[in-house]
């Protein structure tokens, strides 16, 4: 199995000299043979290795002892063990998705987490078996282009999948043959999770059409792979092609979309949807959202995404919005310049009110009572009035971000500084640099 792991890394172009991997590790056969795989190739690659482990709070004592089961394993090799711990039922309850489903987020987003603070490659023991099981979920559910491409040996430049053409069978095999100790997690046992149903019935009886099944769906997962990579340039340029800037975000003209082949419309939409531009995660797009996507640019209205975000298609322009929670109060610093993240906008600000009397100035969103004055026109509006003056839309307007002093809007998203705001422009040096990420970067 060792060379089939070697194979997959270099055709894949996973590992180089020197790199750090952090090996995400349940405990069970397929990330232990993962571990030991990566520690006798660890010298050949010049590797550093460190271990994640995730509690996901559903399992009880079971969990607590898949935990210290990993930490005795990575004792035993000297490698460092970065755990954590999700109340996933709750967290699945909050968001209205499945365990399995918040599961796979918690640990996709410790992931990334890990990758940023060690400058490491993420590598998940997913097999050719996990990849057969998750292109038949997918289809189960209508899949578009995206999920009919299984799981990729690679992904996003960080996470590295060495097992992906290793079988179930092998890895259990490898740990027999290197008396390679594991948990088993006894809810993979059962049927209650859509995917333990699929492993249990739904494969054996492939199995018995085609006994080299799971290697089937692996070449068919490649050519589909080739596909999407081609299809995914195509969607690109139609984004660009249709992408205009409004005052507060990108959108892109449903005219121009409705122009483009209808395989090329639905890969761009697929695109602009799971990769907004507004954060990292993907959403988890079924074919029945594409076919509502198509119906608003034809028809107009809203779409419901999941996750918070709804898609809106109002006077001719497609935008992602995210439904936000009030922000907080954010006090502006005396006397020195400073950044913050308020969603997927980075806002850099410049203010020295050293000889200022103005105090109390704060982001935040907007609240009955607030009011702009144009400064051109030395004219105060009720901000509700000044929005709809610049054609705000208005699913926009909540998540507006704003700098105020009590009740007055010094500076609005999409309306730019008020009368008070240029005199402290002039007064006061105060800058406020506002930066979006396109939607297809």
């Amino acid at each position: 199995m060792v060379n089939t792991v070697l194979q997959t890394i270099q055709a894949c172009d996973m590992l180089q000299k020197g790199d750090s991997v952090v090996v995400a590790l349940s405990g069970g056969a397929d990330s232990v043979s993962l571990l030991h795989c990566l520690y006798s190739i660890k010298e050949q690659y010049d590797l550093t290795l460190h271990a994640c482990h995730v509690n996901h709070g559903i399992r009880g004592a079971e969990a607590d002892r898949d935990e210290q089961f990993c930490k005795i394993l990575c004792e035993k090799y000297h490698i460092p063990l970065h755990t954590k711990y999700f109340d996933v039922p709750q967290l699945a309850k909050k968001y209205k998705i499945s365990e399995e489903l918040c599961g796979r987020e918690v640990r996709g987003s410790y992931y990334i987490q890990l990758f940023c603070s060690l400058h490491a490659k993420i590598a998940t023991a997913h097999t050719m078996s996990d990849n057969a099981e998750t292109l038949l979920f997918n289809l189960t559910r209508g899949a578009a282009l995206k999920g009919s491409s299984g799981i990729p040996a690679t992904r996003g430049g960080y996470l590295i999948r060495p097992l992906i053409h290793c079988t179930r069978e092998q890895v259990e095999r490898y740990c027999a043959e290197n008396a390679l100790e594991y948990v088993t997690d006894s809810t993979n046992l059962t049927d209650d999770y859509t995917r333990n149903k699929i492993r249990h019935h739904v494969v054996p009886a492939l199995k018995e059409l085609n006994p080299r099944f799971e290697e089937a769906i692996s070449r068919f997962c490649e050519s589909q792979n080739l596909l999407k990579e081609y299809m995914d340039m195509r969607g690109g340029t139609l984004i660009n092609k249709a992408q205009v800037n409004t005052q507060t975000n990108s959108a892109l003209r449903a005219d121009v979309l409705l122009g483009a082949h209808p395989a090329e419309l639905l890969n761009a939409l697929e695109l602009y949807c799971n990769y907004p531009g507004h954060e990292t995660k993907a959403l988890p797009l079924e074919t029945r959202h594409l076919s509502l996507l198509l119906n608003i640019l034809q028809n107009g209205g809203a779409v419901d995404l999941g996750y918070g975000w709804t898609a809106v298609c109002k006077q001719g322009l497609l935008r992602m919005v995210k439904k936000e929670k009030p922000c907080k109060m954010y006090p502006i610093p005396l006397t020195e310049s400073f950044a913050f993240l308020y969603h997927y906008k980075k806002v850099e600000v410049r203010f020295d009110d050293s000889k200022s009397e103005l105090k109390d100035l704060v982001f935040r969103n907007r609240q009955p009572g607030d009011r702009f004055t144009f400064a051109k026109r030395s004219l105060t509006k009720p901000l509700r009035k000044a929005l709809n003056e610049k054609r705000i839309p208005d699913e926009e307007r909540d998540s507006l971000l704003l700098l105020c002093q009590g009740s007055t809007v010094l500076w609005c998203e999409g309306l730019g500084y008020s009368q008070q705001g240029e005199a402290l422009v002039s007064s006061a040096g105060l800058t406020i640099e506002f930066k979006y990420r396109t939607p297809n970067k």
